[in-house]
């Protein structure tokens, strides 16, 4: 938010936009077939599955008392956690594409996929701001945090960005080679790194190395790669504000997600208003969600806060 001070007034340069709703609805390998009783009936390519959603508080379509033709249902157990119940044997792992990109679905013991198919949004929004950079012969530099399976890092070095992506799981690091190998960019200019977020930004700084889109992904609690302590509450700012450090002198966007019900989007919206106040540019923030194909309601699945360059 540029400031100019004319006789004691203050006049804000950042144009700032309240929350609203997009929708993920471009998906051909994934639908959310319907939603009620805090269970979503989903399709993964050849394979409909069944999880809980503890949004979904109102009841199924037509009085459906259960669906019919799911290959795996997840059954949450009253002490944590829970199981998978499968009618036929699955493979291990199978894929499912999004236009040009191809990732790995797998589903894991706490009921994830190692996709969250609503962000399909945001890799739209941030592809064509790198497509655009790139056509005018500028090259690009993304830094994914809390990077999970590689969705957002794959996305962004398709578009033509060299990429680094960072997250504590190793596991996780390692997906996202999968997934990178699978969209035919094994080669492609992608950093993978197993860390502690804050500790590798703090590094970054005194390497001196910039970049020009930051993407990050926070949990509501985590750990580090040695047991480091994450709160979302007491944590965030902080990072953010060391990873205003890392940005370059002509930076292209800067993008939150978040999951937890403790924020709404219009806090996402003041932070990054804090934290880019001095940057010509555009905010602009809400929900994230998945267009349900019974019924054309829409499951909201998170939580956004954007600011990109003017």
């Amino acid at each position: 938010m540029f400031i100019r001070v004319i006789r004691g007034q203050i006049f804000s340069y950042m144009k700032i936009e309240r929350p609203g709703l997009i929708v993920a609805d471009h998906w051909k390998d994934y639908q959310l077939l319907d939603c009620g009783d805090g269970l979503k009936q989903e399709k993964w390519g050849p394979y409909t599955l069944v999880r809980p959603d503890p949004q979904i508080i109102w009841p199924r379509s037509g009085g459906a008392t259960k669906w019919e033709g799911w290959d795996g249902y997840y059954h949450r157990s009253e002490t944590g956690g829970g199981k998978w119940e499968y009618r036929k044997p699955l493979p291990d792992h199978w894929t499912v594409t999004y236009g040009a990109l191809t990732f790995k679905i797998h589903p894991t013991s706490f009921k994830h996929t190692g996709l969250f198919p609503e962000q399909a949004v945001n890799w739209d929004w941030f592809s064509a701001k790198i497509k655009t950079a790139r056509a005018a012969n500028r090259e690009v530099s993304v830094l994914n945090l809390f990077g999970y399976t590689g969705a957002a890092t794959v996305a962004a070095a398709h578009a033509g960005a060299s990429v680094c992506h960072v997250d504590a799981a190793e596991g996780m690091v390692k997906w996202c080679k999968e997934n990178a190998a699978l969209s035919g960019l094994a080669a492609a200019p992608i950093r993978y790194i197993t860390d502690d977020c804050l500790k590798f930004v703090r590094r970054e700084i005194k390497r001196g190395r910039k970049y020009d889109g930051i993407i990050m992904d926070p949990p509501t609690y985590g750990r580090g790669a040695t047991g480091e302590m994450w709160k979302l509450e007491d944590h965030l700012w902080e990072l953010l504000s060391e990873c205003k450090q890392l940005l370059t002198d002509r930076p292209l966007f800067f993008l939150i997600n978040a999951y937890t019900a403790r924020l709404s989007p219009s806090v996402v919206i003041n932070l990054l208003d804090g934290l880019m106040h001095d940057t010509r540019g555009r905010i602009h923030g809400g929900e994230v969600g998945l267009p349900i194909q019974r019924d054309g309601k829409i499951l909201p699945c998170g939580i956004y806060g954007r600011w990109e360059s003017a």
